[in-house]
């Protein structure tokens, strides 16, 4: 259960945060006891990003086709949380594997390995289980061993001439909404970006890729002239003063469509995302990709 510290989130924000109206919130929390929101003093619902995510897993097994009735039953069969720890079954050893070749700057060897793992495994499983693990160990190797900038540095670079290769591919399959995918100001790292692009795109939507460190306005001319249906920014950095208060908003009025964030921004600066017009998106790539779906389906449905 959430406790009570951290963001606290009305019924309303919820809603258009997840794609789930209040009438089916309510009906969740008190039919099949899945979402149990905080209360005020005067009893108003009140919902933390912990509960967001919940949400999201709730819909995931709809999705799945589990009945209402027994999600219950596989949330509480399932692990509480998702961190960096890779998967039980081989991934851990994937991981090892990748971590070694990293280490040594042995790109054949970085090859073989993770060659090896999408012949083997669906590629959303292994970005999942492999690729996410492996990019936090090289994070937090960064204040502990010398060299370790330069080994995140090797196999980002790495990954993105990999993906890049699988965007290009799905690119031509692609039949769904047109999403403006870019950096936000400041922010140098594209791996979150690419690997978001291609869930979006395994998932049926084309996306425009812009890339590090894009400006807003930049993002603006690329929706018009792409005729998009959707913004995402990937940010991991804290945003310059005033880009949350005052830039995101006028993208948001200049655009007309729905704005994303995602990245451990949007976990930080939630409510300010909110507050400009836009949708916080979170880190995990499947739900933010459900959540983007929703709200084009139901912007369509509502023109």
């Amino acid at each position: 259960m959430p406790n009570a510290r951290g963001e606290q989130l009305p019924i309303r924000t919820i809603a258009s945060l997840t794609g789930i109206n209040a009438v089916t919130l309510r009906t969740w929390e008190r039919r099949y006891g899945l979402i149990r929101p905080l209360r005020t003093p005067k009893g108003h619902r009140l919902y933390t990003p912990q509960h967001v995510e919940l949400i999201r897993r709730v819909l995931a097994l709809v999705e799945r086709g589990v009945p209402i009735s027994r999600v219950r039953d596989v949330l509480d069969a399932e692990p509480a949380s998702h961190d960096a720890t890779p998967a039980p079954g081989p991934w851990r050893d994937y991981v090892d594997r990748l971590a070694a070749a990293v280490a040594r700057f042995d790109e054949p060897e970085l090859d073989r390995v993770y060659d090896e793992a999408i012949s083997l495994h669906p590629i959303e499983q292994v970005t999942r289980d492999a690729v996410l693990p492996l990019l936090v160990r090289l994070g937090e190797r960064w204040k502990k061993v010398s060299g370790a900038v330069a080994e995140e540095h090797f196999f980002a670079t790495y990954l993105r001439s990999k993906l890049g290769a699988r965007l290009q591919h799905q690119m031509r399959y692609a039949t769904g909404p047109r999403i403006v995918a870019a950096c936000a100001p400041g922010e140098q790292h594209e791996i979150g970006l690419l690997l978001f692009a291609l869930e979006a795109q395994l998932a049926g939507l084309r996306t425009v890729l812009l890339g590090a460190d894009t400006p807003l306005e930049d993002m603006v001319v690329a929706r018009q002239r792409s005729h998009g249906d959707a913004i995402v920014i990937s940010s991991s950095v804290d945003p310059a003063p005033g880009v949350l208060e005052r830039a995101l908003p006028k993208l948001v009025r200049q655009t007309g469509v729905p704005v994303f964030v995602g990245g451990s921004t949007a976990i930080r600066h939630r409510a300010a995302i909110a507050a400009a017009g836009a949708i916080a998106l979170g880190t995990t790539l499947e739900d933010g990709v459900r959540l983007i779906k929703t709200t084009l389906k139901q912007r369509t449905l509502a023109s």
